[in-house]
């Protein structure tokens, strides 16, 4: 891989259940950190790494996301009348211009490897990135997708974000197995698990929501069957890839990682990205000391 990274793809078309009732009426990738949606977050991140190409795989009744990154004339209008120059910008910096958005349907929930398979037109033959949106990513530098861009172009390699977890937690993601020499950061993966029971799991390094991947793993993934949960999983295409000789990292990212699919990582986020703000920091010191 000497390409920069062009796509990225976002599987948005789960339901948000843990943060019902919100999110019977607001997708839960829009669901604020401070004054911007998580899939903000995402969206900088994938720009910050190269991409121009930002493909939301989304279901038929998740409209929030396409409106919010659509062009809000009547908005735009009224605060250009009020002179209010600074919200104006903040509204047309949302997106940059010359990146653009496609957004495909996946009618049923069949999994992240079903949804990664959608996207398999508007990716063509290039390596992409895959982002869950859950997994918010703070860094003051390079974004970590774009760190895994970086040693994918300089590895000519799929890449992987992983963290190290709890052992009694492996059964709540994809858990992979190195080989060979292993620096701090990254590693080759001999060997990925989806969620296995922690007498199972071949290490403690869980599979976070951030990918590289060449372009073949959509031919895996198209005969991947349904597997853990009745599901078609990315983390079993993966595992063929790795089978046929495909070489792919693990990367350990600089930077932190709050899982924003529950309420306890959301309010972390929240905290964290306040103690950033020099305005709100201050508030947020005040109020825990009481």
């Amino acid at each position: 891989m000497t390409q920069p990274l062009r796509t990225v793809v976002f599987p948005v078309a789960g339901l948000g259940t843990r943060f019902l009732p919100a999110t019977k009426v607001v997708a839960k990738e829009m669901l604020p950190v401070l004054d911007r949606p998580l899939i903000q977050y995402a969206v900088d991140e994938a720009v910050d790494a190269g991409a121009d190409t930002l493909v939301f795989v989304t279901n038929r009744y998740k409209h929030a996301i396409a409106d919010y990154f659509d062009k809000a004339y009547e908005l735009e209008e009224k605060l250009a009348e009020k002179n209010k120059a600074e919200l104006l910008g903040i509204l047309r910096d949302i997106l940059p211009r010359h990146v653009r958005c496609v957004f495909v349907t996946q009618p049923e929930a069949m999994g992240l490897g079903d949804a990664v398979l959608r996207a398999k037109a508007v990716v063509n033959e290039e390596h992409f990135g895959v982002m869950l949106p859950d997994d918010l990513i703070w860094t003051k530098g390079r974004g970590a997708l774009g760190q895994m861009a970086d040693l994918a172009n300089k590895e000519s390699a799929g890449v992987i974000a992983v963290e190290e977890v709890p052992e009694q937690d492996t059964d709540k993601y994809g858990v992979v197995k190195l080989s060979g020499e292993v620096n701090d950061r990254s590693g080759v993966i001999e060997h990925m698990v989806e969620k296995p029971k922690p007498a199972d799991a071949p290490s403690n390094l869980a599979v976070v929501g951030r990918y590289v991947l060449p372009s073949t793993i959509f031919g895996f993934l198209e005969k991947t069957t349904p597997g853990a949960g009745g599901e078609i999983q990315l983390t079993d295409a993966i595992e063929a890839l790795l089978k046929s000789k495909g070489k792919v990292l693990s990367y350990k990212f600089e930077g932190t990682r709050f899982d924003c699919g529950n309420k306890s990582g959301l309010v972390r986020a929240t905290l964290a990205m306040a103690m950033e703000d020099p305005k709100l920091a201050p508030i947020v010191r005040e109020y825990a000391a009481k």
